[in-house]
C-alpha cells in the first residue's frame, strides 16, 4: 500500500527536541492530532506501541509529505533512525506498516512504526498518550 501520510506517537512529535523532529519538519507538514488502534506499553525509559485489537487507542500525529517526488527518500531516512535495516548482529525493534489513522473524524492511510519486540510483562500505558507519559515520568 502506497501512501503520503505519517502518523508519529513518541520521541517524533512536534514539541520533543529530537532531531529526527526537525528531520521531519523540513520534509512533512503537520496536519494535526490523530488516532490509531494499538496498545502502548512502558518500556521504563520509554513507551513503545504495538498493533494489538484491545480496543485501546494511541494519540499522536499525522503528517503529510511536503513533495511528493522525496517520500521515498525521507521514508528512507526515518525507517534508518527506527533501526528498520540493521547491521549484522544488531536486531530488530521496528517495522512499519500503513494502517489506517483516524483524524478529524476519517480514516486516512499513514505509515505508523510498530515495536516488532516481547512486551509480555511490561505495564499498558492506558492514557496511549506519549506526551501524558512524558509528564509522570520526569
Amino acid at each position: 500500500m502506497q501512501t503520503n501520510h505519517l502518523f508519529v506517537y513518541g520521541s517524533l512529535l512536534s514539541g520533543f527536541t529530537s532531531h529526527a523532529y526537525e528531520y521531519i519538519k523540513k520534509y512533512f507538514k503537520l496536519l494535526g492530532e490523530a488516532t490509531v488502534q494499538g496498545t502502548m506499553y512502558d518500556l521504563g525509559e520509554f513507551p513503545v506501541v504495538v498493533r494489538e485489537n484491545t480496543g485501546r487507542t494511541i494519540k499522536g500525529e499525522l503528517y503529510e509529505i511536503i513533495n511528493p517526488h522525496e517520500f521515498s527518500f525521507a521514508m528512507a531516512q526515518l525507517d534508518d533512525y527506527e533501526g528498520l535495516y540493521p547491521e549484522e548482529g544488531e536486531e530488530l525493534y521496528y517495522e512499519r506498516e500503513a494502517v489506517d489513522v483516524n483524524f478529524n473524524g476519517n480514516n486516512i492511510s499513514a505509515w505508523v512504526y510498530w515495536y516488532n519486540r516481547d512486551v509480555a510483562g511490561r505495564p499498558v500505558v492506558e492514557s496511549g498518550d506519549m506526551r501524558e507519559y512524558a509528564k509522570g515520568n520526569k
